[in-house]
């Protein structure tokens, strides 16, 4: 049975969630911010049902925690709410929150909205891909080697290849190469943002050729997220795809809240 915190200082909201709840998911109520942390120290939950206003610490600072820290920061949180207001919903899915419901609720939506984000997180366990392409096999070695323990890496020694790795994968994250024969990293872009699956998908460039008139051109013409400069620096490569991956997954979910409530 599936594991479910409820966070709110209403008893009554506790008490009423937990009944329409328990039959299906193993519930554990927390009246306060204090008592969710004390809970998750001995469960460790599928899913967190958080409220928004609470005294003291609020349900924005609740997630802001969760999701600074590794121990949690994978539980799928969903914001319970009596505020009904876009921009309330818009900050919380930009704090990491999966899905912001307003009270009051039926028992089928709570459901529907739980059921939905188990699914996802199952599916969001398999790592996250990146795609790395160069023509030296050293560096796309030392790009595997430096990330493959948290991710699954793809590798591609020639640019003319990748359109039909792309037709088997859809990366998270490119990292590029700007010079290599036939197509370079310029050249590359528009092909990949051919595909309306990867129109904003995050791209490092990784080159020796990090000088200030490419860095412009790719930033600004090409919107690269980061350049990376050659010989890798594994701590800085893996530091810089956390957080280019972090910040697309959060601009993800509000793009999809907002084609929601469209």
């Amino acid at each position: 049975m599936k594991k479910i915190i409820i966070v709110d200082d209403v008893n009554y909201h506790l008490l009423s969630v937990k009944e329409r709840l328990k039959h299906r998911y193993e519930i554990f109520p927390a009246q306060s911010a204090e008592i969710l942390f004390e809970v998750l120290g001995k469960v460790a939950p599928d899913l967190i049902l958080l409220d928004i206003q609470m005294p003291d610490v609020d349900g924005y600072q609740v997630i802001e925690k969760l999701k600074g820290d590794n121990k949690y920061r994978e539980i799928p949180v969903v914001f319970f709410t009596g505020k009904n207001d876009k921009k309330s919903a818009l900050k919380g899915m930009a704090l990491g929150a999966a899905d912001y419901l307003t009270k009051p609720v039926d028992t089928d939506k709570l459901i529907d909205c739980i059921e939905n984000q188990l699914n996802l997180a199952r599916k969001n366990a398999i790592t996250p891909i990146i795609l790395a392409v160069d023509d030296s096999p050293l560096i796309l070695q030392s790009i595997n080697q430096a990330l493959r323990n948290k991710y699954t890496v793809y590798t591609v020694p020639r640019p003319e290849l990748v359109m039909e790795v792309l037709k088997k994968v859809t990366p998270d994250l490119f990292i590029l190469d700007l010079q290599m024969p036939r197509v370079t990293g310029f050249e590359l872009i528009p092909i990949i943002r051919s595909s309306a699956l990867n129109k904003d998908t995050p791209i490092i460039f990784m080159t020796t050729e990090a000088t200030n008139d490419n860095i412009m051109i790719a930033i600004h013409h090409h919107k690269v997220a980061d350049f990376i400069v050659k010989p890798v620096d594994e701590k800085i490569l893996r530091e810089k795809v956390a957080l280019h991956l972090g910040d697309f997954m959060i601009r993800r979910s509000i793009r999809n809240l907002e084609d929601k409530n469209k």
